[in-house]
């Protein structure tokens, strides 16, 4: 049966759901191929309109595709629609032969990732990976993928910076996660980046997972499956959430698990892959963010409702975290609402082994400090200016903290290349 163009549908009123394609390939996880749908086919706008379209698509004429399962499925679009996606998302596949085995794509592939259109967004799940670093569009970028083939990944694309801790990479018009549930994550932070903190959690709750997870994939890697007859410190970190706008003492956070500050500090790396002073800190900013797009409060009101105590220190969190002020974040949200368009959102490169600047770690050798964030906002070297025709040239670029921590966190990363930050506008 031929294939047509899919033109994106219009209602009376001129409203266009932003177009999400998913690319089916051969060999496909059922459960990946069915993360966008379910996450991009739930968020809607004031009036009740979908704020996305999602379409699922081949290589080859609408048929049947073969999955990883028992069964196929039936894929109604062929490689045409790609030509009308906004974002374009590639799972993962089993079966990709000499784009796994030699990093090579064939002719049918290459040929339905040249009808991309420049301006789409492509986001890669797990594996699907494999297919974007194979087009030369991952070069000189960072991105990750499943930690059971990150070591691969380097080695057959090695001008790929790949990091294997994270749970996904946010380049801007090029997103990566790492395997299976990580798409959830990826695909929620793209509703958040599009739509803000209230659609992307209302998407959250509908679907019963969290709006996002805490660590990087290192925390899977070194405990798979926790032991049952293991202390956890969920209930610690259940209890600091619900006072966030007060002082959180480690000691206290560790007592309520009935364990020392010492041994409460390990657990809670191992289970979480941060430090509990990382991790707070990074429930305080998403709190602050949550605030500042959802509500009229003051910079002041929002800083004590999210535990930074004052304005300065919220500044300084969520310019080490996001790159902006919480004025210029408030502002591009809310001016994206106005447009009809998606936030731009701009995420500062985290840099190795450095430690913390603007928060209190703790310190179980001489007793437990604060995990209240420090008031004193850390010194930061403007960042080099773009050359005209460079990468970053036209982007909104910050100054540049050469101390900011790496931790292996759920946040997103933009790439190597020279910007200390990505933006991006994704619109309707």
């Amino acid at each position: 049966m031929p294939s047509h163009p899919v033109e994106p549908p219009r209602s009376p009123a001129g409203h266009r759901p932003h177009r999400v394609v998913v690319l089916a390939l051969d060999g496909l996880l059922p459960f990946e191929l069915g993360i966008p749908h379910r996450v991009f086919g739930r968020p809607r706008d004031e009036r009740g309109r979908p704020l996305y379209e999602v379409v699922t698509c081949s290589v080859r004429p609408p048929g049947p595709v073969e999955t990883d399962a028992d069964f196929t499925i039936h894929v109604p679009h062929g490689p045409e629609a790609l030509a009308t996606a906004d974002t374009v998302v590639v799972p993962a596949s089993y079966e990709l032969g000499p784009v796994f085995e030699r990093g090579e794509l064939t002719d049918e592939l290459a040929d339905a990732l040249g009808r991309i259109p420049p301006a789409a967004r492509i986001a890669s799940i797990c594996t699907g990976v494999y297919v974007l670093a194979a087009s030369g569009r991952l070069d000189g970028r960072r991105a990750t993928t499943h930690w059971a083939d990150a070591e691969r990944l380097q080695r057959l694309f090695p001008k790929i910076d790949v990091d294997p801790d994270v749970l996904f990479v946010d380049d801007g018009d090029i997103l990566t996660s790492a395997g299976v549930a990580a798409g959830i994550d990826l695909c929620l932070h793209m509703v958040r980046r599009d739509h803000g903190a209230a659609v992307a959690n209302d998407v959250a709750r509908r679907t019963v997972v969290p709006p996002h997870r805490d660590g990087g994939q290192a925390q899977y890697i070194r405990l798979p499956v926790p032991d049952p007859q293991q202390a956890s410190t969920s209930g610690a970190r259940a209890w600091a959430l619900g006072r966030l706008h007060e002082p959180v003492q480690l000691r206290d956070m560790a007592a309520r698990e009935s364990m020392s500050v010492r041994t409460f500090t390990r657990r809670f790396r191992e289970e979480t892959g941060v430090s509990p002073g990382q991790w707070l800190t990074r429930q305080r900013v998403e709190r602050a963010r949550y605030l500042l797009e959802t509500t009229e409060l003051t910079v002041d009101q929002v800083a004590r409702d999210s535990g930074f105590g004052t304005a300065q220190s919220m500044r300084a969190h969520l310019q080490a975290a996001l790159g902006v002020t919480p004025t210029a974040y408030r502002r591009t949200f809310r001016a994206a609402s106005e447009r009809g368009e998606g936030a731009a959102v701009a995420v500062r490169v985290p840099h190795a082994s450095a430690r913390p600047q603007a928060v209190d770690e703790e310190r179980p050798r001489g007793g437990a400090a604060p995990l209240t964030p420090s008031t004193t906002a850390p010194h930061r070297p403007a960042a080099p200016a773009a050359p005209p025709g460079s990468p970053t040239s036209g982007r909104h670029a910050p100054d540049h903290d050469p101390h900011s921590p790496r931790t292996p966190v759920a946040v997103p990363s933009p790439s190597p290349r020279g910007e200390s930050l990505t933006t991006s506008v994704i619109t309707r």
